[in-house]
């Protein structure tokens, strides 16, 4: 049996976020000692182990759980879509590397960016090369990675307050099955 100090110094982890894990039901003690204290065993240890491999995958937490779960061919199936994810997000940062790179060849790069609008904006984003599928990627990743920044970006374009939070919303992902909008 390994105490929660263990098993954290094994996975090099912190306590605390075997704690959490427990909380959320991911990774339960097999018993607690007499004073109360969570213990593993080498089933927990393992498992952990796969908690850990599946991070590295990047897969959040929620979904870790079904991996777990998973039978071959659905573990196959999630592993799958974690991957299309990741092409997605890959070619979502490629198109703003490739619009932030021409942006910078630009000679008056600093005069267009204090007297732009969302046309020009736009404009330049065609011009390097996004379609309108890309440039809602673009949006999207925004959204996720910097939800504030991309808020203060639209507003600094002129976009009146009504338009930024309808190109938020369609931004968003969609919650999942059981999550409200807000993520709980």
């Amino acid at each position: 049996m390994y105490t929660i100090g263990q098993m954290a110094r094994r996975a090099d982890l912190s306590r605390s976020t075997l704690l959490y894990y427990d909380r959320i039901g991911l990774l339960r003690p097999s018993s607690r000692s007499p004073a109360g204290y969570r213990l593993y065993d080498a089933a927990d240890l393992r498992r952990l182990e796969k908690i850990a491999f599946y991070r590295r995958t990047g897969a959040p937490l929620h979904e870790i759980d079904r991996l777990l779960a998973a039978s071959d061919d659905a573990l196959r199936s999630l592993l799958e879509k974690r991957l299309r994810d990741l092409q997605e997000q890959i070619l979502t940062l490629r198109e703003q590397q490739s619009v932030i790179m021409k942006l910078l060849q630009h000679d008056r790069l600093p005069s267009q960016i204090t007297g732009m609008d969302k046309d020009k904006w736009v404009g330049l984003l065609s011009a390097a090369g996004l379609d309108e599928a890309g440039m809602r990627r673009w949006h999207k990743a925004f959204e996720r990675l910097a939800p504030q920044g991309h808020h203060d970006f639209l507003s600094a374009l002129g976009i009146p307050e009504a338009d930024v939070k309808t190109i938020r919303a369609w931004s968003r992902p969609a919650p999942r099955a059981g999550q409200t909008a807000g993520g709980t």
